[in-house]
């Protein structure tokens, strides 16, 4: 069956840039707004995504069901989702898209089988799309993609990865380690050298390196995502630890995150502007004196 409506939960900034950029090719979007904040209401209306009402509408409604939010939400949508199962006769392949383990995908997979439903991994590597091209590239893995690979017709960069779940998942795992878990690290040093009173002589010794100034320019967006990224970090660590490598890294890195995320500068939204570099390293650093 061709692919007409697409259910997304949430409409996040992702969420509702992908919804947009379907929309934009000619598919139905929608989403359910029960229970959700105006900010995220707010996102649906202006990409133009309609609200089904409760989740069992979205799930009778949609030829295709997709769960983009933050790690920490994704089991307990899973198994919302399989409740609307229950209750419903409809069951809509579900796409976890979520910056999830691939063990903790696996888990979703089986508990929306025992339901009755499908699961399709997908790992979002790169920033949100926008109509008419750029955005990010969609792996999927499982085995069976085609429905989710449609959407590459409607303006989403759906890349196909393989049979098994969990490929598309640790693809995402192990690249955000090399990025965000790259940023918590930075973050990090900058607090320290801000801390001890020696930012302007490091700054002096990274001199005009290219390298470090671009790490140091992607820091001030961070903030607004750090609550996001702690538990991203979670789930890479376990993705780690589930092969014989040391989570702690990346335990280290979530504990970044959740320093950020106890400070207002984790309050602001993707519709405000990023705090200086400066300013930001002052807040941390007078937060570890507290």
């Amino acid at each position: 069956m061709a692919v007409r409506t697409v259910g997304i939960l949430s409409t996040g900034d992702m969420g509702a840039a992908i919804g947009n950029v379907l929309r934009h090719g000619g598919l139905d979007v929608a989403t359910s707004l029960e229970g959700r904040g105006e900010l995220t209401s707010l996102r649906a209306t202006e990409a133009g995504i309609r609200d089904a009402g409760t989740l069992d509408a979205l799930v009778e409604q949609s030829d295709l069901l997709l769960s983009v939010l933050v790690p920490s939400e994704a089991t307990a949508v899973a198994e919302a989702i399989a409740g609307a199962f229950s209750r419903t006769a409809a069951r809509p392949p579900v796409v976890e898209c979520n910056a999830i383990a691939p063990q903790t995908v696996v888990r979703i997979a089986e508990r929306l089988r025992d339901a009755g439903g499908t699961l399709i991994d997908a790992g979002i590597i790169g920033s949100p799309p926008r109509p008419g091209g750029g955005g990010p590239r969609v792996y999927c893995s499982g085995p069976d993609t085609a429905a989710f690979e449609e959407l590459a017709e409607h303006g989403l960069d759906v890349r196909p990865l393989g049979p098994t779940i969990g490929q598309a998942s640790g693809l995402k795992m192990v690249y955000a380690a090399s990025t965000k878990g790259t940023t918590a690290v930075w973050t990090e040093l900058l607090v320290a050298a801000e801390a001890l009173g020696l930012s302007e002589a490091l700054l002096a010794e990274f001199g005009d390196a290219k390298l470090p100034r671009q790490l140091m320019d992607g820091v001030p967006t961070m903030p607004r995502r750090a609550r996001r990224w702690a538990g991203e970090m979670e789930e890479i660590a376990r993705t780690f630890a589930d092969l014989g490598l040391t989570p702690r890294i990346f335990e280290g890195a979530a504990d970044i995150y959740r320093l950020v995320s106890e400070t207002p500068l984790a309050d602001q939204t993707s519709r405000e502007p990023d705090p200086e570099l400066a300013a930001m390293l002052e807040v941390l650093a007078r937060k570890l004196r507290e």
